[in-house]
């Protein structure tokens, strides 16, 4: 490619701070909820470079004609794929894309296409932008993709710190997980984490109804803890883990849940999902099982123990996507005052829908 440099290129990192900067001279963006993605386009030669450097172009073969048509003819862009169903962002869906079979690859593709938000200009013909200040750049992002269309979007920016503040609290029903926060006088630094992320942070009791042994093997050292909720109907429900322990307190954990492995899967409400897993299925619902493969590291060992749904732990969380915690959730302690059956989904705060099309179209 003739661009002023070659890929692969580490893209800037953001570092999470618990609230917005108070000081003038920031730049405030959504922060998107896809994968990480920097554009190299030279003519009719596209690259999706991945956040840990390597090509995308292959699970989503729709952008690169769009790419095409609303990028100019020469420049690197930095950005999110993301991908939109029912009025917000799915990140499951991308995860689904993630697959070896090009065929499958292709038929997600006509089924759910993926857009590409963007939001930094590194390059832009025969020059290097990445020593400018931010403010230049975006200007710049902003006269390059002044006739784009979807699915090429340019991510909305404000200075204004209440805008900002509104934007956390009202994009996250569109399924967005906090804003970015950029110095404007700040260069383009590959590697370095100097831009801020806000998100959402909270707190539920969930029912640890299982576990997974740590990648170094079997029987000594508890990997994560499997947690669990409650709908309406009293069916439990699989919602994520939790992994932040300390190797000391991993041992410690192995004594302690070992009284309730003992008869756990007699009535256990996930008792089935051994005989899914080995079938490499899911349930009816679609519903991820603790057993099912990962879809983003396919070597990735998944299978997990059974514990009886006697215990509660209080997690932070940051957001619920769909019946799941978007990221794996933060251990604070143990709650041995509240009971399993307390633990609901009623429980957790609800976000007013905003639908993602607002947001493109802004």
């Amino acid at each position: 490619m003739r661009l002023p440099f070659a890929p692969p290129l580490e893209p800037m990192l953001a570092k999470p701070v618990a609230g917005l900067p108070t000081e003038d001279g920031w730049l405030f963006e959504p922060k998107w909820d896809g994968f990480r993605a920097i554009i190299f386009r030279d003519g009719d030669e596209v690259l999706i470079q991945s956040r840990d450097l390597k090509p995308l172009d292959r699970y989503f073969p729709e952008l690169a004609q769009p790419l095409r048509a609303n990028l100019p003819e020469r420049c690197v862009v930095d950005g999110e794929v993301v991908i939109a169903t029912g009025g917000e962002l799915d990140f499951e869906a991308l995860l689904l894309r993630i697959h070896p079979a090009d065929s499958r690859v292709r038929l997600l593709a006509s089924q759910t296409p993926a857009s590409f938000v963007a939001w930094d200009l590194l390059a832009l013909g025969e020059e290097d932008l990445r020593a400018m200040p931010q403010a230049d750049r975006r200007a710049r992002l902003e006269d390059a993709l002044a006739q784009a269309a979807a699915p090429i979007h340019l991510t909305p920016a404000t200075t204004d710190r209440a805008t900002g503040e509104d934007w956390f609290g009202r994009f996250e029903g569109a399924g967005l997980d906090g804003v970015i926060a950029k110095r404007l006088d700040a260069t383009y630094q590959p590697g370095k984490r100097t831009m801020l992320k806000i998100k959402h942070a909270r707190t539920a009791d969930c029912v640890v109804a299982g576990f997974r042994w740590h990648k170094n093997g079997p029987g000594t050292h508890i990997g994560s803890l499997l947690l669990g909720l409650f709908d309406d109907a009293g069916k439990l429900h699989h919602v994520g883990i939790t992994s932040s322990f300390t190797w000391d307190r991993r041992e410690a954990l192995a004594g302690e849940l070992a009284p309730l492995r003992e008869g756990a899967l007699q009535g256990h409400p996930w008792a089935e999902w051994a005989e899914w897993a080995q079938a490499g299925s899911a349930d009816a619902s679609g519903q991820r099982l603790p057993g099912a493969t990962s879809r983003w590291n396919r070597g990735k060992d998944l299978s997990w123990e059974p514990l009886r749904a006697e215990r509660v732990v209080e997690v932070a969380y940051d957001h619920l996507q769909g019946d799941r915690f978007r990221h794996a959730t933060t251990f604070k302690r143990w709650r041995p005052d509240r009971q399993p059956a307390d633990c609901r989904y009623d429980q957790l705060e609800a976000s007013a829908p905003y639908l993602i099309g607002q947001i493109f179209g802004g």
